[in-house]
């Protein structure tokens, strides 16, 4: 019996360590994301944009 070419940890061999490294690097990239985002919209009215703000000054 084969193992599917579409299942990535066979097809690419990745081992234990390799795949926690990868999902702890992109927990940390989403979290990054996440914290520019936060400080970005940090000060806005729910349901307004910046633009509907900046038009009516």
């Amino acid at each position: 019996m084969t193992h599917r070419i579409g299942n990535k940890d066979i097809a690419q061999m990745r081992g234990k360590e390799e795949k926690a490294r990868v999902r702890a690097s992109n927990k940390a990239m989403e979290a990054e994301k996440q914290a520019i985002a936060r400080a970005k919209y940090r000060n806005e009215i729910k349901g307004q944009s910046r633009r509907a703000e900046a038009a009516a000054a």
